[in-house]
């Protein structure tokens, strides 16, 4: 088997790092002192557009996108190593890129599905980073790990759809520069195929009837940057049949072809994370005393590193995998190593974390290092875009039927 990287790779991958070490690391303390001066806690901070312009500038700019036609033409094999490196500055290097979620997955969504008139609409300006996007399927009266539960209605009333519900968690939707919302509702509640009474239509932001009703915390952050998570409530609002996404009961296969990549592209984060989380470790262990000796010197700390370092490389093979036989066999024959790998990554690199923050004592849970923040956003991935029972059902099941 060959491991190595393809030239392509590899010379993003330089470019990609270069770009990291001159503007994206040096950006996160600006980001924030800026930050603390702007009007409303929603605006972006300046240094977050210079980066945008910078990486566009360079060739760094949607290559999340594996449609050539949009997007750098990346296969999934190839976007992997560099979404990691992004990973190891999760708040800016994904925005900067404009490659990071809700964004991503709206834009696939766009790309594979919307017909002419919504892609120049909406696909074009996403692309070019001039508006942000958010995807509105999540809500707090329904198991939502099930998606065939939520509730929100999607009604035909000639030359409209007339939609009402509430949604919670809504990505991106606190971000003043948010101008369309992806919206995931039944259109045939009483159907009998469970999974075709979904439809997706997209909702601007200015439609009457939508309301950003607050700010959702998550572990008491609000993650300024990914244009925070809000509850939304959909009062009768009313857009035109043209807006629907794909066909009428299409929802429930465009939301599993959307979340699909967007599970590979946390998992490839993550890895990034749980880097970033072992350098800081061994900076912190050579850098403190206790007890008379260097922490690097203490038996329980190298048994934190030599561990966080193995997990780390196992799970890199298996996202690298995964990501092989996505472009090799499709998202369908790589079910159950998407799986697989949300259910490993966010439990292996919340461990990983969490030793961090153990060996950085009172400065691990504080603002003036990432950890506490790194945590909390791998935390929230053993629920977002499926819980991991979630995938630990189908996979067992999946196993099992060879037996059966």
């Amino acid at each position: 088997m060959d491991f190595a990287f393809d030239a392509r790779t590899e010379e993003l991958r330089a470019r990609l790092l270069a770009f990291m070490d001159a503007y994206v690391y040096p950006a996160e303390a600006v980001a924030e002192e800026q930050r603390a001066e702007l009007s409303s806690p929603w605006d972006t901070p300046a240094v977050v557009e210079e980066l945008k312009a910078e990486a566009r500038r360079q060739g760094l700019w949607n290559l999340f996108l594996p449609d050539s036609t949009y997007g750098a033409g990346l296969t999934n094999l190839q976007y992997a190593p560099l979404a990691e490196i992004t990973g190891r500055s999760p708040q800016l290097a994904p925005t900067a890129l404009n490659c990071a979620a809700p964004d991503t997955g709206n834009m696939e969504v766009l790309a594979q599905f919307g017909d002419d008139a919504q892609k120049k609409q909406w696909l074009e300006p996403l692309l070019a980073g001039e508006i942000r996007s958010a995807f509105a399927m999540t809500e707090p009266d329904v198991a939502s790990s099930d998606a065939t539960n939520i509730t929100t209605l999607i009604e035909r009333d000639g030359d409209d759809y007339v939609i009402s519900g509430r949604k919670w968690y809504i990505s991106g939707a606190m971000n003043p520069d948010c101008r369309i919302f992806i919206v995931m509702g039944k259109t045939d509640p009483d159907g009998a195929d469970i999974r075709r009474q979904q439809s997706m239509v997209l909702v601007p932001r200015d439609t009457p009837g939508v309301t950003v009703k607050r700010a959702m915390r998550v572990f008491g952050y609000e993650d300024h940057y990914h244009g925070g998570h809000a509850e939304v409530v959909f009062d009768r609002v009313r857009v035109p049949v043209s807006n629907l996404i794909g066909e009428e009961g299409g929802g429930f296969a465009i939301a599993q072809a959307r979340l699909g990549p967007g599970r590979i592209h946390h998992c490839m984060r993550l890895i990034g994370m749980a880097e970033r989380a072992i350098e800081l470790m061994c900076r912190r262990a050579v850098a403190r005393e206790a007890f008379g000796k260097a922490l690097a010197q203490q038996g329980v700390v190298h048994n934190w590193i030599a561990d966080a370092r193995v997990a780390v490389e196992q799970l890199r093979l298996l996202v690298l995998k995964t990501a092989w036989m996505m472009d090799t066999v499709g998202n369908r024959g790589a079910h159950t190593e998407i799986q697989a790998i949300k259910i490993a990554t966010p439990r292996t690199v919340v461990d990983i974390i969490d030793r961090a923050i153990q060996l950085h004592g009172a400065g691990g849970v504080s603002q003036d290092f990432p950890l506490a923040e790194l945590y909390a956003g791998a935390r929230t991935l053993m629920i977002a875009d499926g819980p991991d029972e979630v995938h630990q059902r189908s996979l067992a099941r999946r196993e099992l039927k060879r037996y059966v």
